[in-house]
């Protein structure tokens, strides 16, 4: 399984950006798709997630009714859709995907990973 990653940039405290997540390849091994971020300096840490059947989303406390988390199985794409950024929103944000379907919110125990896209809020 392939990830790529895009729809990053530079955007105002307030302001909105929605990122994709692309995958190829043997995307019927995919259960769970999931977003992480890494600031500068931190850990990388799980912002949302999503069951590749079925319509199951979980979200990190810091983005729950701020971000949306989507996917579209016809395109092969997850999307998260987020809303009302912060400064403190700024990171590098990877899609991730896993075959198992429970949800876990440690990166190691993800299987695949895209190349990260950059998200910067100005405050």
């Amino acid at each position: 399984v392939q990830l790529q990653a895009s729809g990053g940039g530079l955007v105002q405290a307030g302001g909105s950006l929605r990122l994709s997540c692309a995958a190829s390849g043997r995307t019927y091994d995919i259960n769970l798709v999931a977003w992480f971020r890494q600031a500068p300096g931190e850990e990388r840490e799980f912002v949302a997630a999503v069951t590749w059947i079925g319509d199951n989303t979980y979200y990190a406390d810091s983005v729950k009714g701020r971000f949306t988390i989507s996917r579209d199985n016809a395109e092969n794409a997850a999307y998260l859709q987020m809303n009302s950024l912060k400064p403190e929103d700024t990171a590098v944000y990877y899609c991730a995907a896993r075959r198992g379907s429970h949800l876990v919110l440690v990166a190691a125990a993800y299987d695949y990973w895209g190349q990260g896209t950059l998200v910067t809020v100005s405050s």
